[in-house]
């Protein structure tokens, strides 16, 4: 999967700004190790390719590991959607909680 992914953000006719890792949350602790991997895989393989994440944990929640992965991408988005807060006029948000955190 992960050699799929990375010949298709190779690939210009499929894909020409980057990688979105969302849903699922891609810093849980169950998924560190598969996302620090192939985000290392994107940062070098992948030339001036954007690397967005979309997690539930905010920027001062993040435990050493996750910092990791973040330090390697160029746009977090963070905290819990609120249903309470939902605006769908925000852009690239669910809900007035979250925050775009530009990192490159």
């Amino acid at each position: 999967m992960e050699d799929q992914i990375i010949a298709d953000l190779n690939d210009i006719r499929i894909s020409r700004q980057g990688l979105s890792l969302s849903g699922g949350d891609p810093l849980h602790p169950q998924n560190l190790s598969a996302i620090l991997q192939l985000v290392k895989r994107v940062r070098h393989e992948c030339d001036n390719k954007d690397i967005w994440v979309w997690t539930g944990y905010t920027l001062a929640e993040l435990t050493d590991e996750q910092q990791q992965v973040v330090d390697l991408i160029n746009v977090l988005v963070d905290g819990k959607f609120v249903q309470d807060l939902k605006d769908p006029s925000l852009i690239w948000r669910g809900s007035g909680n979250q925050v775009i955190h530009h990192l490159r």
